[in-house]
């Protein structure tokens, strides 16, 4: 019998391995699966409010169905929110010069401060009279350098009207149709009469001798925006519940001017950012569903409108239909499929509880190095349950030179490196499960100042789990001032202009004091040497 216990326990060991090998397997399927899903173009780069964002809810909720978790949206599984409620040409707008009549949206466009009204008027291009329609030449504009081009089109739109104009249009604007309809989004107090701009093209065929018979009519429409969060629950019938989030929007085709190569208008996958993320947490349900881990309720919350400003998170926390009250804390997986072995898995939120510092470091698995931030605050969903008092944890695996570019896609994703990242979570919910509610702190933020200004870009992606004095360069963007002095990625940015660089932070005050055309220097660390390079923004 001593025998039999013997070799039982001998054979233990080898059971447990093989068990966990056959899991990771599985996994690792997974994950590859709903990463390559999400990342299709069929998905169109799961913009928010568009058909893409909905084929990724419809799998996400599906994921979630077939994993057994209850729904806890406000429509099932899901949780629409309001993202922005944007001014549009509406169908009425007309514009007639002679007897062309003029395309709206390409040929004219009604300005965002336009009265909604219609004028006539018999016009020659600068003789500007009271009591008609003025037709303003762009290129005669003084121009505010501190000052929106829309902002210009309005003041001389203002002082036509104080001079009795009974409507404007602009004409030899440089800008294209398509900046000019951004403005449109612009919040604006209309004034007393319609103002339009009209494209290159036509402004050429307007005579300067002859009269032109001109015929506005301004209506606007409006178009709304929202967004969808998933949310999935699994009811242990416990005081508490833990929060494990992702967000799955991206960037579409760019349209929403965040991607990092915006003249490519292509698919913009976000295998990394933030399809990596949305794959562990369905992961993580599957596991903690089967698993025997009780002691809290855990709710899913699958993010959209991370990518426009937290909107989706933001939304959750103020409407959730579980009670904010009992959230125990947040884990939050934002970009942790680029797993780099040199530098490690960053952990951020590690201050907003005092129970993590002891805690984290038995949760790694061998051979993963971790390195800590402490602030419950980042450009992440994680921050909008922070500032509810809830303790969070930030997983990340770092930028990269594929940050929002269409390159990021699911073959780059480092699937083994992600099996650790679940590994570790599962293992802090796991270690969690025996310990009371964890109490929160807060933490520092970062004080960024002037820095919400900025005008200017070096061209760089920080490195945010570098944890020595110095800003280290993750990636160099084509075309901007970095790249064109000669800075490398691993170089250590040092000092910027006057101001010495040993934070982040410090960083981004010191770009803040510079605008465009402004020429300096930058102090890099290459290596052991020391090098100056210089900049012109």
């Amino acid at each position: 019998m001593k025998h039999i216990i013997w070799l039982f326990a001998l054979l233990l060991p080898f059971t447990q391995s093989n068990a966990q090998k056959k899991a990771d397997r599985k996994t690792l399927g997974n994950l590859q699966a709903s990463i390559t899903y999400l990342t299709s173009d069929i998905l169109e780069g799961r913009r928010t409010g568009t058909r893409g964002e909905q084929l990724a809810v419809a799998y996400i909720a599906d994921q979630m169905k077939q994993a057994g978790l209850t729904p806890k949206g406000n429509d099932g599984y899901l949780q629409t929110f309001p993202v922005s409620e944007n001014r549009t040409i509406g169908e009425k707008s007309l514009l007639t010069i002679n007897i062309s009549n003029l395309t709206a949206g390409d040929e004219f466009i009604p300005l965002p401060f336009s009265a909604e009204k219609s004028v006539k008027g018999d016009v020659i291009p600068d003789v500007n009279e009271p009591d008609n329609i003025w037709l303003i030449n762009v290129k005669e504009f003084e121009i505010n350098p501190h000052a929106t081009p829309v902002d210009v089109y309005r003041q001389y739109a203002r002082e036509a009207a104080k001079s009795s104009a009974t409507g404007v249009v602009f004409y030899n604007g440089t800008e294209s149709p398509e900046e000019v309809k951004k403005w449109l989004a612009t919040p604006s107090e209309p004034l007393t009469i319609p103002a339009v701009w009209i494209n290159s093209k036509i402004s050429k065929s307007l005579s300067t001798t002859e009269d032109s018979h001109i015929n506005i009519r301004v209506a606007f429409g409006s178009f709304k925006r929202t967004g969808t969060n998933v949310v999935g629950y699994i009811d242990n019938k416990a005081p508490a519940t833990v929060v494990i989030g992702a967000h799955f929007d991206h960037l579409g085709y760019g349209e929403d001017h965040n991607s990092l190569t915006p003249e490519l208008k292509v698919v913009h996958h976000g295998a990394d950012d933030n399809a990596s993320g949305i794959a562990a947490l369905l992961e993580l349900a599957k596991q903690l569903k089967g698993s025997r881990l009780n002691k809290y309720n855990y709710l899913f919350v699958a993010f959209s409108g991370e990518e426009l400003g937290l909107f989706g998170s933001k939304y959750f926390t103020e409407h959730s239909t579980v009670d904010p009250a009992t959230f125990d804390y947040m884990i939050n997986m934002d970009m942790v499929g680029r797993l780099d072995e040199t530098k490690g898995l960053q952990v951020g939120g590690i201050g907003t509880s005092p129970d993590w510092p002891a805690l984290l470091p038995q949760t790694a698995p061998a051979g993963l190095h971790l390195t800590y931030d402490s602030s419950g605050v980042g450009p992440s969903d994680h921050t909008s349950f922070y500032r509810k008092n809830i303790p969070v944890l930030f997983f990340f695996t770092g930028t990269h030179s594929d940050y929002h570019k269409p390159s990021d896609e699911a073959d780059k994703i480092n699937y083994e490196g992600e099996v650790k990242v679940i590994r570790m979570i599962y293992t802090v919910v796991e270690k969690t499960n025996g310990m009371d509610k964890l109490v929160f702190t807060k933490t520092r933020e970062l004080q960024t100042g002037s820095s919400a200004h900025f005008t200017v870009t070096l061209g760089i992606m920080p490195d945010y789990t570098f944890q020595k004095a110095g800003v280290r360069v993750d990636a160099v963007s084509d075309g901007k001032p970095a790249q064109k002095a000669g800075l490398a990625i691993n170089d250590v940015i040092v000092q910027l202009g006057k101001q010495k660089i040993a934070t982040l932070e410090e960083y981004m005050q010191a770009l803040s004091s510079f605008k465009k055309g402004d020429t300096t220097t930058v102090k890099i660390r290459r290596g052991e040497a020391e090098k100056v390079f210089n900049i012109q923004f």
